[in-house]
């Protein structure tokens, strides 16, 4: 009798289930997000309206005082650029206006990134009596108005006999609450208190702890806040129309002031002065933007 030996075959492998149907508008891990027809409509048409003033200018810049006047008024450039660009270098004094708010918005932003980040470390990090109500006085200063204060501060330039000086501009305004606060909210996420306990259990000071960690873990921040100030400065009208003159120092916001004026403003020269006052921002803007929004989406990363 013969027996048959039957071997058991090993139990198949589970056929695994198919992944489900990606969803529209969903992309895999990994691969680039596009956006729809949508989506860039609605960024061209803000490129567009954020463009539009500078390109006004530009026309407005190219044309005469005669045909600004004119309904409806002129949509493409002219012949009368540089005639108007011309007029208002020398009628303004832009070129010491634009070296004079180089310096002052430069100094400026400089300082206040400076004296904020370090003031921003000791009310993120640092322990001291009155922490609190320090940090809530310097806030509180945001919700004075500038204007409360022109009157004592400018007393106070004209007994320093700093009037029409570029220093009657910079040092009011060196350090700012808001740079204050903007740098504590960021060093108190971005810069761990181990780091800092570690760096004083190996014997570092108080100030190679703030140039080697605090400046290195706040350089995104710096970036933007010293981006910001300079623009600010940059513009600022208010306390430098009052503490300067054009024939002095004039910066460029006050040498504007001067241009076109009569019993009827030449707009079409006052537009040319306004692109000179501009270019020097979009130039840097340009040449810096990338390291700029760098700055910013590395901050965003780490906070």
């Amino acid at each position: 009798m013969t027996t048959t030996v039957s071997s058991a075959s090993p139990p198949a492998a589970p056929v695994p289930a198919a992944p489900p149907p990606a969803r529209k508008g969903r992309n895999r891990a990994g691969k680039q997000l596009h956006g729809g027809w949508i989506t860039y409509t609605v960024l061209i048409l803000f490129t567009l309206g954020s463009l539009f003033p500078l390109v006004w200018t530009a026309i407005a810049a190219s044309r005469t005082n005669t045909r600004l006047a004119e309904t409806p008024p002129p949509f493409w450039f002219g012949g009368n650029l540089f005639s108007n660009l011309d007029t208002a270098w020398n009628d303004a004094n832009m070129g010491a206006a634009l070296l004079n708010t180089a310096v002052v918005a430069g100094t400026i932003a400089a300082g206040t990134v400076l004296f904020s980040t370090i003031a921003g470390f000791a009310f993120a990090k640092l322990r001291f009596r009155f922490k609190n109500l320090l940090l809530t006085l310097t806030i509180g200063t945001m919700m004075v108005p500038p204007q409360l204060s022109v009157v004592p501060l400018y007393m106070v330039v004209a007994k320093l006999e700093w009037t029409d000086q570029l220093q009657a501009v910079i040092l009011p305004t060196l350090v700012t609450a808001f740079g204050v606060f903007f740098m504590r909210q960021y060093l108190s996420q971005a810069l761990p208190t181990e780091l800092i306990e570690a760096a004083r259990m190996d014997g570092a000071s108080s100030l190679r702890i703030v140039w080697h960690i605090v400046f290195p873990a706040a350089r995104p921040a710096m970036a933007v806040l010293g981006m910001l100030t300079f623009v600010q400065a940059w513009n600022d009208f208010f306390w430098p129309i009052i503490a300067l003159t054009q024939t002095g120092n004039p910066t460029v916001q006050v040498a504007l002031n001067g241009l076109g004026r009569g019993y009827i403003p030449d707009q079409s020269v006052i537009m040319a002065g306004a692109l000179l006052g501009t270019l020097p921002l979009l130039i840097a803007f340009v040449l810096f933007g990338k390291q700029i929004v760098g700055g910013i989406m590395q901050g965003a990363v780490k906070g």
